[in-house]
């Protein structure tokens, strides 16, 4: 067979180490040839591409980024998208498509296989760990070691000086980075998008802490985290040529009200993209490897519109319907039972 493999949306640790093991288990197992286009779906389109061989992706295991690029965009977003696929396909002699993206990449994918019948097989990725289907995305543990890393150096220097550190992490939709990373490093609170924030309640945790002797704390903040109604004004946000909301400013917001009603001096600490670079971690690596190898097993088997997802440990199949249009949110048992425990 002539597989075709891509890597869209934001990048992630652990990517190469799915375009190795793709490659090593593709030529090694079935003698398959191996193409990786460049940029995504506009590779496919402008059919740019590079051969992928044992050789050529050796070392990859612990490289962070993807050496094939990614951009957001699909082929549906123009007239002929869709057709410059099914070209390329025919041109290239692609049997089959293996789709490495997060909710938005494995919804295009869905629909390209639902709707026009294109040959592809998913692999779940995102440091949001938000995909619907799946126990664990990879990139997501390298993001929360990256998150907590920072938070315990954060606790040292909030001591010294008696100061309350807002720490914004990613997490648009689904606060899994925010909230395992509060709970690995001790937050003091932590705020995420599935239950809007009091600031006055917010406040009160710090004040408490604060009062028992505790000079210093570490609120972790969820980039897409909002407030109660009607309790703080959130400027209007910009939007990115997909619609998105640009966000980043929540702590901005955050920090300077906790200093008003507590006292004490905020600091804002944004982690931004420090989150998905770099090299993955153990656990990423092998998972990433591990969906790889499945991925290739379920192109032969023609399992064609599905995803190698983790449940319970196991790698197993499931359809890309279910992560379609979807966000996968975090335990809120997780969040009010655990969590909120070590809060203040």
């Amino acid at each position: 067979m002539r597989l075709g493999l891509l890597t869209g949306g934001g990048d992630c640790p652990g990517l190469n180490a799915v375009i190795r093991a793709i490659t090593r288990k593709a030529e090694s197992r079935f003698d398959d040839e191996v193409i990786g286009f460049y940029d995504s779906w506009d590779g496919v389109v402008e059919q740019r591409f590079t051969e992928l061989t044992k050789t050529s992706v050796r070392g990859l295991l612990p490289r962070g980024g993807t050496i094939l690029g990614t951009r957001r965009g699909s082929p549906l977003d123009s007239p002929h998208g869709v057709e410059r696929v099914q070209a390329a396909m025919s041109e290239l002699r692609i049997d089959a498509l293996v789709v490495i993206g997060g909710n938005g990449s494995l919804t295009v994918a869905s629909i390209l296989h639902q709707k026009y019948g294109i040959p592809v097989v998913g692999i779940p990725k995102t440091i949001d760990n938000d995909v619907v289907g799946t126990d664990a995305t990879f990139g997501f543990q390298t993001a929360v070691q990256i998150a907590t890393d920072a938070i315990d150096r954060l606790h040292t220097t909030a001591e010294s000086h008696d100061r309350v550190m807002v720490v914004e992490v990613m997490g648009r939709d689904a606060g899994w980075i925010a909230l395992h990373a509060g709970i690995a490093g001790g937050a003091t609170a932590i705020v995420i998008p599935e239950v809007r924030f009091d600031i006055d309640e917010l406040a009160g945790v710090v004040s408490r802490r604060h009062a028992g002797g505790r000079y210093a704390s570490v609120v972790v903040v969820a980039e897409g985290a909002l407030p109660v109604a009607d309790t703080l004004v959130v400027p209007q946000r910009k939007c990115d040529q997909y619609g998105h909301e640009l966000l980043g400013d929540i702590a901005h917001l955050v920090a300077p009200e906790l200093s008003s009603r507590t006292g004490y001096e905020s600091r804002v600490v944004q982690l931004g993209h420090i989150q998905r670079g770099g090299t993955p971690s153990a656990y990423d690596r092998v998972l990433a490897t591990r969906f790889g190898l499945a991925a290739v097993d379920a192109v032969h088997d023609g399992a064609f519109g599905e995803m190698v997802v983790l449940r319970c440990g196991k790698i197993e199949r499931e359809s890309m319907t279910v992560a379609q249009g979807k966000t996968r949110l975090v335990d809120l048992d997780l969040f009010n039972d655990v969590a909120a425990t070590f809060f203040g």
